[in-house]
């Protein structure tokens, strides 16, 4: 990943999208040439000078200091995750030339998180890792992404299934949604791991295959994604609104566990309870780990 081009295009993107108005800023009629606020605007609330943050938005943040980064977050008004993706930027800049390419996360997981999973009986649960993969899973977690698994190609990936299968056009109530979700995650992604070659192969291919993919790369969203609701349209058992959590897995960095828990008594447990019998009658499991020998 080119850091100096990373850092340009989402400092420019989030400058772009602020308005004087929105900043407190008076602009003194006249007509301007940008919609948003120009670089000088956004120097003048970050307390710096002009130079210095020209030279921070064309993508050099080496020797940036912590206090800078934070002004100039309050001056965009980041949020959190783009405030962490801001930092993150910085940290491969202060890195690039000194740091090998990181190991490859392992594609499988030990033994003792696929115990952790098969306890979990009553709602779908996986492990997933910083390339959007699934490396492993429950049951539930099995029979709820089925459609991901009918194809050969292991192991199963989200990005892939959103943006390549028109399938999940019809899995996700909200396929706008998903995608930009998906899309922010990963760019979230690929600035914690400037280094991965995989996210890089990843982003690539999606880049390549996919216009709707490019589109809302080029945005440089990010986002954090720990907790909520997600609605999916099963092809077994209809519509299904279950509650998520993500966690990460700190002895396995790149590694999280997502738990997909319907609301007790909701219509979905119970649309839960009829997958789980439909997954033991369709050998869901062994289907979908006979396609990944």
């Amino acid at each position: 990943m080119d850091n100096r081009a990373e850092v340009r295009q989402f400092l420019s993107t989030r400058r772009g999208r602020i308005t004087p108005e929105q900043a407190g800023l008076e602009t003194y009629g006249g007509r301007r040439r940008v919609s948003g606020l120009r670089r000088e605007e956004v120097a003048r609330l970050a307390g710096v000078s002009v130079d210095y943050y020209t030279r921070l938005e064309r993508g050099n943040l080496t020797g940036v200091s912590d206090s800078v980064l934070d002004a100039i977050a309050r001056a965009l008004e980041l949020d959190r995750a783009e405030h962490d993706h801001l930092y993150d930027l910085a940290r491969a800049a202060n890195t690039s030339g000194r740091k090998r390419a990181a190991a490859p996360v392992p594609s499988r997981v030990r033994p003792e998180l696929q115990y952790l999973l098969d306890t979990i009986t009553g709602a779908p649960a996986f492990i997933g890792n910083n390339r959007m993969d699934i490396v492993a899973a429950n049951t539930l977690g099995y029979a709820l992404y089925s459609d991901m698994y009918r194809g050969p190609a292991r192991p199963a990936n989200h990005s892939r299934f959103i943006f390549l299968d028109p399938k999940a056009h019809n899995f996700y109530t909200d396929w706008e949604r998903a995608a930009n979700t998906n899309v922010a995650i990963l760019r979230r992604e690929a600035g914690r791991n400037p280094h991965d070659k995989g996210i890089a192969e990843l982003i690539g291919e999606l880049s390549m295959r996919s216009d709707e993919f490019r589109t809302r790369w080029a945005a440089h969203d990010v986002r954090r994604h720990y907790a909520g609701t997600k609605l999916f349209h099963h092809p077994v058992v209809g519509v299904l609104e279950l509650n998520y959590q993500v966690l990460g897995l700190e002895e396995d960095p790149g590694h999280s566990l997502t738990v997909y828990p319907a609301t007790p008594g909701s219509s979905s447990e119970e649309a839960l309870k009829l997958l789980a019998s439909w997954a033991a009658t369709e050998n869901i499991v062994e289907r979908a780990l006979a396609g990944a020998r």
